[in-house]
């Protein structure tokens, strides 16, 4: 791991990193066993990639403007969107602050919070995050604009335009791609030619840096001068953080494109494992602060589920609400 003292981290924060971490997790976790028990339908996983995402968030401010992608579960928890909004959006249900239970799970936002709404197509949170950072910009205010992007998502042309634009106009913007070397089941060496995806900055005229996205510091620390950057006016970074994707990637994917040898060695990449080892091995935390962090926990993911599985589903006349202009039409 990075050294955290250097970056200016104390042990209650890297405590709260793991919290946070963990918390991701059990959410995550228990979506898939409610997807096997056939209670909700889709499930996909942040798994693995809670390092790059909570040590990204702990870069943040309040203010701070974020338009996620799909795999962001430990993000956007950080950010404020609640286990039980989470729940209420997997199970499809009324109170769903997403949809209203018409979106498909994973389509995270929140305004208050400042996440934006997403959409299906890969890649279109880009442009939506580049259009906040040129309000943030032209308001002067001092906040930045954030977007995560799955490495397959770099090679759609949203992503070039984005960029290219927030590098012309040198706005408060950052691009983290969690680069988890599977496009759905095309590998890495099928996706792109290049050695590392940072350097793809070059052409945009933007800083790029690729960072071990398994440690949660050392993504911390690149998110904390990237950000400092676009607030001294100096303009965009580009963040490939190298991830492990643990599952496949969706409930509905069958992962047999990896060899047994790969999905075997899975869990010797898991980011969670490594930081509790190290966060251990350094006398930070004990068995006994982890025993509580999974009674706290667990508790917090049981009380969420109970709660969104008893709400009530949408009504039926409110199918086409938001679909269609509501009232008459004036003909003039």
């Amino acid at each position: 791991m990075f050294d955290y003292k250097s970056v200016g981290l104390d042990t209650s924060e890297l405590k709260s990193m793991y919290k946070w971490m963990d918390l991701g997790r059990k959410i995550d976790e228990r979506m898939w066993l409610l997807n096997r028990a056939g209670k909700i339908p889709f499930v996909i996983s942040c798994q693995g990639q809670e390092a790059t995402q909570i040590g990204m968030a702990f870069a943040m401010q309040e203010g701070d403007i974020s338009s996620p992608y799909y795999r962001d579960l430990a993000l956007v928890t950080y950010l404020g969107m609640t286990p039980l909004d989470s729940m209420l959006a997997a199970f499809g249900k009324r109170d769903d602050i997403s949809s209203g239970g018409k979106q498909m799970p994973s389509h995270f936002s929140k305004k208050e919070k400042g996440i934006l709404s997403q959409g299906s197509p890969v890649a279109t949170q880009i442009l939506h995050a580049v259009g906040a950072a040129l309000a943030l910009k032209m308001d002067s205010k001092q906040n930045i604009a954030i977007t995560t992007v799955g490495e397959g998502s770099s090679n759609q042309g949203d992503f070039h335009e984005g960029l290219n634009f927030a590098g012309v106009h040198k706005l408060p913007f950052i691009c983290v791609i969690e680069n988890n070397k599977y496009a759905i089941s095309v590998p890495n060496s099928l996706q792109y030619g290049a050695e590392k995806l940072s350097d793809r900055a070059i052409g945009y005229g933007i800083h790029g840096e690729q960072v071990d996205g398994n440690d949660p510091i050392a993504v911390y620390k690149v998110m904390k001068e990237a950000r400092e950057r676009a607030l001294s006016g100096e303009g965009s970074t580009l963040i490939e953080a190298m991830c492990t994707r643990l599952t496949a990637h969706s409930s509905d994917d069958d992962d047999k494109y990896r060899s047994q040898e790969e999905r075997e060695g899975l869990k010797s990449l898991d980011c969670n494992q490594k930081f509790k080892s190290f966060l251990l091995e350094e006398g930070i935390i004990d068995e006994q602060w982890l025993d509580e962090i999974e009674k706290e926990h667990k508790e917090i993911v049981n009380q969420a589920t109970k709660e969104a599985e008893k709400a009530p589903y949408p009504s039926p006349e409110e199918t086409y609400t938001h679909v269609y202009e509501e009232g008459s039409l004036n003909n003039g």
